[in-house]
């Protein structure tokens, strides 16, 4: 599975957040459906995405490439360390997990 041109998909299709803060909201109210974060997203983000997630059983998705290539996939001019997916739209991106 192309896990950018899911991305992309859900980004044109559903309802994604984009932003740690923000998605880490997300996480804690229950409204994502999946985390995906990028391989530079700082410790301590990453640290609360892992034991928020374990708390609500939300997956999480490692994007292989750093912010900027995740700002990228996601069309925007800036680094983006994690999206939050609340609605995949038509794409495949909450069977991606654990790729």
């Amino acid at each position: 599975m192309d896990i950018a041109r899911e991305i992309r998909k859900a980004m044109e299709t559903g309802k994604v957040i984009i932003g740690t803060d923000k998605s880490l909201v997300a996480l804690k109210t229950g409204d994502a459906k999946i985390i995906i974060y990028a391989n530079n997203c700082k410790k301590e983000s990453k640290d609360d995405l892992d034991y928020y997630s374990k708390l609500g059983n939300v997956p999480t998705l490692a994007y292989k490439g750093t912010g900027v290539d995740l700002g990228m996939v996601c069309g925007k001019p800036f680094v983006v360390s994690m999206i939050a997916v609340l609605s995949p739209g038509e794409s495949m991106i909450l069977s991606a997990e654990g790729d």
